[in-house]
């Protein structure tokens, strides 16, 4: 995992000084999808979408970084498909991603993105093919596989090294952009706040650079030191939750903060609660309480 805060000098050297050579993938993508809403359809079509949107997820190289095999990350695509017709082979649903990444020295993973698309619609057939050139995107559901393999291998940089995700975010930029000549929703700007386009544009806005920041103090100086300095990586993580609230301030209709505390709920809870500082306590319900008041139930049981 200390590999990737360094990839990013590591791959510079190596274009420059070491022979082209054969690198493995980025991504260790499940993918499984609900069609209970539309279960008097052949199933033919969805096992075929299935194992299409897993082959195209996993084998793809999304970027020129090596990845061993255990150091895949690990993530969920989870479809629930609300309208199907096969007289245009369209598709309608609900998509729930989600990835995560080991815990240094440990044997826990912590959910490093997650989010949920109600407007993952496209359209495929039994034989599609689907194929990824980032320099004619008409495809749509290639774009919305390609737009969250880059946000999730974006975030996951994010949590080893500071801005590390920035190139993959670009690339996601990119796939919005070409989003925007697409008769799909979720790729419009301002339409939406929380569509593709709206989450995508407030992470990376410069005014919530205290939010990327927040995600590599949290994990790389929080939760990766838990193990060996429980007390001062606690503090680390308190200390971090000050970024949350910087960002949270720069940006108040955002849905980005919110985001983070939704996934990371239960951990924040289990971090603070029982041997934080009563300090620690106050503070982090204070912060997260402002961001989410409605999970105030959740919340106060950090103070316990």
């Amino acid at each position: 995992m200390m590999k990737r805060s360094c990839l990013f000098i590591i791959i510079g050297l190596s274009c420059l000084f070491s022979p082209l050579k054969t690198l493995s993938q980025e991504l260790n993508a499940k993918v499984s999808i609900n069609r209970s809403k539309v279960s008097n359809t052949k199933g033919e079509v969805f096992d075929a979408l299935q194992k299409t949107m897993t082959e195209f997820l996993n084998s793809h190289k999304w970027t020129e970084i090596e990845f061993r095999e255990n150091e895949k990350i690990q993530c969920n695509f989870n479809f629930t498909v609300d309208k199907y017709s096969d007289s245009d082979d369209s598709f309608e649903g609900t998509l729930l991603v989600s990835s995560s990444r080991p815990v240094y020295n440990s044997n826990y993973t912590t959910t490093s993105y997650a989010t949920k698309d109600p407007q993952f619609n496209f359209k495929f057939r039994e034989a599609d093919q689907l194929e990824w050139n980032p320099n004619n995107i008409d495809n749509n559901l290639v774009a919305l596989l390609a737009y969250y393999a880059y946000m999730i291998i974006g975030m996951d940089f994010d949590t080893m090294s500071p801005m590390g995700g920035t190139p993959f975010f670009q690339t996601a930029e990119e796939i919005v952009r070409a989003g925007q000549n697409m008769d799909y929703p979720g790729w419009k700007a301002f339409d939406d706040s929380k569509n593709r386009f709206g989450l995508l544009n407030d992470y990376i806005d410069g005014s919530m650079e205290a939010m990327r920041q927040l995600r590599y103090d949290y994990h790389r100086k929080g939760l990766d030191r838990m193990s060996e300095a429980p007390d001062s990586a606690r503090a680390a993580i308190a200390e971090s939750l000050d970024l949350l609230d910087e960002a949270h301030h720069a940006k108040t209709m955002s849905q980005v903060p919110q985001l983070f505390t939704e996934y990371k709920r239960e951990e924040l809870v289990n971090i603070f609660s029982g041997k934080a500082t009563n300090e620690e306590k106050d503070k982090a319900y204070n912060i997260l309480f402002a961001i989410d008041a409605s999970q105030n139930e959740t919340w106060q049981k950090i103070k316990k």
